[in-house]
This record gives structure tokens, C-alpha cells and sequence, in this order.
């Protein structure tokens, strides 16, 4: 339950519903290379870039058959906001995870990412997995002092960060 003016912020497992809402979302407040792979084209989000968003969810995450990773849609006061992920990828000795959010610009600076990345550490913690690992950017300021602040290991190749952090 939120404190008085805090958000109230729910994960929900993406079904085909959420992806929709999940869509409606990053069109709303989102840039595409923000929240997706690049697609050929102009810019914007487009026809095509709308169906390659909602093929690669459901690629990853929603068919049994090809799906790599969880991911939950992220609720802010009741309404789609952004997507937070965990992926497990084999580590050297014991499961890692790696870690995925993306907010809209709307309810960004607002310390939801911060709660999001608390509830994938549990997650993560829960499913048995030693390592949680992350990638930015040198210019994405607030994920570096969040991945930081949980104590991850933050390492700088070229304009890409690396974070790990042992479970």
C-alpha cells in the first residue's frame, strides 16, 4: 500500500491483454529506441514498428515455444507505465539473470524504478538465481546510481555500463 503521495506500483505477468496496454503505453510516452530493438524506417512509431513490438513480446515472453524471459507490466497508479523483465543466461559457476526496465518519460525521477528493480532482486533472489546482471548506457545517469545504489558492480566499456551484483 502507497504512503501518503507515494504511487501505488503493481508488476503484472504480461498476457496478451497487458502487451496491449503495454503497447498503448510506449506509443503514448515513449520513444521506440527506447523500449524495442531498432526497426528499419522512419522514425516514430509506426505501423510496422507497432507489430515488431508486439512480435517481440510475444516472441520472447508470451509463446511457450520461444519464450526466453518474464516480464511483468508495470502498473502506476493503476495504468500501463512501462515493462521490467528478468532473463536467466548461464553464468560461469551458478544462474545469472539479467535485468530489463523501461519506464515512460511521464513517471520517470519519480523512484518507481527504484521499486521495480527491489521487486526483480527478489525475484531473482526467489528463482534461485546467484548473479543479477544489467546494461546502460554512460548516459542513462539514474539507471547507473540505481544499479549502484543496490550495490552492483558497475563496469565501463566504451559508452556501454555493465553491472553485476552476487545474489
Amino acid at each position: 500500500m502507497p504512503g501518503s503521495g507515494e504511487s501505488e506500483i503493481v508488476l503484472i505477468p504480461l498476457d496478451e491483454p497487458g502487451l496491449g496496454r503495454l503497447l498503448e503505453a510506449a506509443v503514448a510516452d515513449a520513444d521506440p529506441v527506447e523500449v524495442m530493438p531498432p526497426v528499419a524506417g522512419p522514425g516514430g512509431w509506426t505501423e510496422a514498428r507497432r507489430e515488431a513490438f508486439l512480435a517481440f513480446h510475444r516472441r520472447r515472453s508470451l509463446d511457450p515455444d520461444t519464450a526466453i524471459e518474464t516480464t511483468w507490466v508495470i502498473e502506476v497508479d493503476g495504468a500501463a507505465a512501462g515493462a521490467a523483465r528478468l532473463r536467466p543466461v548461464s553464468g560461469q559457476a551458478a544462474l545469472e539473470v539479467e535485468a530489463g526496465v523501461w519506464l515512460g518519460r511521464s513517471v520517470r525521477g519519480r523512484g518507481i524504478g527504484r521499486r521495480v528493480a527491489e521487486v526483480l532482486l527478489e525475484a531473482a533472489r526467489d528463482g534461485g538465481a546467484a548473479r543479477f546482471v544489467a546494461t546502460t548506457t554512460v548516459d542513462n545517469a539514474a539507471a547507473r546510481r540505481l544499479l549502484s545504489d543496490a550495490g552492483a558492480e558497475l563496469n565501463v566499456h566504451g559508452v556501454d555500463v555493465d553491472a553485476q551484483l552476487e545474489l
